[in-house]
């Protein structure tokens, strides 16, 4: 009697795993970005694209790159490269909602800005539209700073950075 509730137990748990969504380690992301600094004073616009890998379901490590149109003061380019931790909560009865939060740190050159450093906590969504198809919204805090000992000061004078595009997993 045990076996039989045991083999019947396992029928009706095969639907539950075989519709789990098996996903590749990688990802790449096509986005746009606006930004505007702390006292929302001027705007910054500017096309990413971004490049992950994933450890496990959960952590994944990636290289964005950006480059801005900058209406503040003069009209100007500045670009951004970055490396991002983050950490994902797959939701859904397929994973198809993905909130996500981390950090980057990475280097914003060109017009207006010095060559700087910059860091950021961020955090967004992911809402997967297909198998391995998706269109996510981010946003961060960026903070600048030339040494350690400017961070403090950076984190006061920092910019909010948004971001929605598509993405693929393979």
């Amino acid at each position: 009697m045990l076996r039989k509730g045991l083999a019947i137990a396992v029928l009706f748990l095969l639907p539950a795993v075989a519709s789990a969504q098996v996903r590749g380690p990688w990802e790449v992301e096509f986005n746009a970005t606006g930004q505007n600094g702390n006292k929302f004073n001027g705007f910054i616009g500017g096309l990413g694209i971004n490049v992950g890998y994933f450890f496990n379901d959960n952590i994944e490590v990636a290289v964005r790159q950006t480059v801005n149109y900058n209406d503040i003061g003069t009209y100007q380019f500045n670009g951004s490269t970055s490396v991002a931790g983050d950490f994902h909560f797959p939701l859904g009865d397929q994973n198809q909602f993905v909130p996500f939060v981390g950090a980057n740190l990475g280097f914003i050159y060109g017009k207006p800005f010095r060559d700087t450093w910059e860091m950021a906590p961020e955090g967004g969504i992911k809402w997967f539209v297909g198998p391995d198809a998706f269109v996510f919204a981010m946003i961060q805090y960026q903070f600048f700073f030339r040494s350690g000992s400017e961070i403090n000061n950076g984190f006061q004078n920092g910019q909010f950075v948004y971001s929605a595009g598509i993405g693929f997993r393979f």
